[in-house]
């Protein structure tokens, strides 16, 4: 089954920040594109830096201009090659299938791949999930600590401020019939 990469919302908000490139700097994104170009520095981040520093770019602009410039550091045009990059050891992987296909079963669900953690959504985020150290998934989902005793407050994930609990999982039986639920509830309010 193949799922758009990105919900309606977020197709719209990536292509706000293209046309309010031109309309709030005055130069088109190709006019930039040239300009990281001349950029001495080599890393994502210290371009990301040196626009700030020396264009004024912030992030999600500069961003924006490196994917274009220099091809995307995050290939969001292509989920699977992100999922496979992140989901390397069999046993996570195994874990991310089991959160996949208990996420995609929920009525209009996407996922979304990011570099770090995978991502499901409807209109809104409502649950992710990345890689641990040892074969494990930390599942993070947007229901309150309190919707079930296994699950605690975040702490220090990148994924959205939506997702206000997280669970570790250590096996793909983990994501049984609880998980399955909290999942569904945190679809609801998605």
């Amino acid at each position: 089954m193949t799922t758009p990469n990105l919900t309606p919302r977020q197709q719209k908000w990536f292509a706000s920040v293209r046309a309010g490139l031109e309309r709030d700097t005055g130069k088109s994104l190709e006019t930039w594109v040239e300009i990281a170009k001349s950029c001495p520095e080599t890393s994502h981040r210290a371009r990301l830096q040196w626009l700030k520093e020396h264009h004024g770019l912030l992030q999600n602009r500069a961003s924006q201009v490196l994917g274009e410039a220099f091809g995307s550091i995050v290939a969001w045009n292509d989920p699977d090659a992100l999922i496979s990059t992140l989901w390397v050891d069999p046993t996570s992987c195994a874990i991310f299938e089991a959160v996949d296909a208990a996420a995609l079963a929920l009525p209009g669900a996407i996922r979304t791949a990011r570099k770090g953690y995978t991502a499901w959504s409807r209109q809104v985020q409502f649950a992710a999930a990345r890689p641990m150290k040892g074969g494990k998934a930390m599942l993070g989902l947007a229901v309150t600590p309190y919707a079930d005793s296994g699950l605690e407050a975040p702490k220090s994930e990148s994924w959205s401020e939506r997702l206000k609990s997280r669970r570790r999982l250590e096996a793909p039986a983990d994501v049984d019939e609880t998980i399955r639920t909290l999942l569904r509830t945190a679809w609801e309010r998605s």
